[in-house]
């Protein structure tokens, strides 16, 4: 059985986090299927939008600390280094990605939710830091994207006192865009990454760039990376076509473009 299943829906793709038995922890075996098929998704220009679930029970109780038994600095170094390469590729990729959180978000489960771009959360779903259950450090950088989302104190407070986040509080946080019952989670996923994918992607691409620049940069820096990316967006077909059908009052189709 595969860890990590992909299932192609148009302009659209499905990955999904499959070992149920162990609440879809992060093994060895998911982390290489996410480094093999990350690449090939985020990369594949047909797919437009890109959604991320768990299999059965939970989105993901975080990494396996059954696989965990080698625990020397450079060991752990090293298998970090090597799951921050899709780490990077979710968070900097120019492709929209949903999170679909259909249950326990833990550890390093929370960690890969927040690495999309935008979460569903299924009444049944829930976020907990967990890391300081087991005496170690967030990794998989929620330090990083949680403070982005929540505020600093409020960052500190879930890292710190490994509370459960249930859905309305997600949302409330902004951790999550809105709760949905767990039977329609998948299909309200769908019908947002259909949404995302009819759009323009060279725009939405430039956009998610911008916006991931926006805490790292002066302004001046960044008024710079603005004027490039709407130089690289007017000389787009999806401009063109987007135009056009302005000028023509109809519906732009940037499918084709």
């Amino acid at each position: 059985m595969s860890a990590v299943i992909v299932e192609r829906k148009g302009a659209t793709a499905l990955l999904r986090l499959n070992s149920p038995a162990n609440m879809n922890a992060i093994s060895l075996a998911l982390r290489s299927g996410l480094a093999d098929e990350l690449p090939a998704l985020l990369g594949d220009p047909e797919i437009r939008c890109l959604i991320v679930t768990g299999t059965g029970e939970a989105f993901s109780a975080g990494g396996d600390i059954k696989q965990m038994q080698e625990r020397g600095a450079t060991q752990v170094r090293s298998r970090l280094r090597h799951a921050h390469k899709w780490c990077r590729l979710l968070l900097e990729s120019e492709k929209p990605v949903v999170a679909a959180v259909n249950g326990a978000a833990v550890g390093a489960g929370f960690s890969l939710a927040l690495l999309c771009d935008l979460i569903l959360i299924s009444d049944r779903g829930f976020f907990r830091a967990g890391f300081p259950a087991v005496g170690a450090a967030p990794d998989l950088g929620l330090a990083f994207t949680l403070p982005r989302i929540t505020g600093m104190m409020r960052a500190k407070e879930i890292l710190m006192t490994n509370r459960r986040i249930e859905p309305a509080e997600a949302v409330s946080l902004g951790l999550a865009l809105r709760q949905v019952p767990q039977e329609k989670l998948l299909e309200e996923a769908q019908l947002l990454a259909d949404q995302i994918a009819a759009g323009p992607a060279t725009s939405l691409g430039l956009t998610k760039t911008l916006l991931n620049r926006a805490y790292s940069t002066t302004f001046d820096q960044f008024l710079e990376e603005e004027a490039m990316a709407q130089a690289i967006a007017f000389g787009s077909a999806e401009f063109a076509e987007g135009t056009a059908a302005f000028l023509a009052k109809r519906r732009p189709d940037f499918s084709k473009a």
